[in-house]
């Protein structure tokens, strides 16, 4: 549904039946396009995504705010680091997590 990057990090908004494996799915797509970067040389060094993702659920009704976000992560990163933002998510959410696993570089 939506897909932006910016230097140091990607948005995916993608629908997915429910048995489907996030991880599963998240793992084609870094295998597939690590892959395709390679072959393609689009890098001047081998290319790896890091280890791990986020992934969150988002209300249908929330789809097309989540996917004006997404397209305006140039712009929104500028005021707030994706790091930043991303702790914060996962306080403001209680969501359990150890920093020291977080956006770790790749091997």
């Amino acid at each position: 549904m939506a897909i932006n990057s910016v230097q140091d990090h990607m948005h995916l908004l993608i629908g997915m039946r429910p048995i489907q494996s996030l991880s599963d799915l998240i793992e084609e797509i870094k295998g597939s396009s690590s892959k395709w970067i390679n072959e393609h040389h689009l890098t001047t060094t081998h290319f790896n995504w890091q280890r791990g993702f986020g992934g969150f659920s988002v209300s249908t009704s929330l789809v097309p705010t989540v996917a004006k976000y997404i397209m305006n992560q140039e712009e929104h990163h500028r005021k707030k680091s994706f790091r930043e933002e991303y702790l914060e998510l996962l306080k403001e959410n209680d969501v359990d997590f150890d920093e020291r696993y977080i956006f770790q570089d790749p091997e």
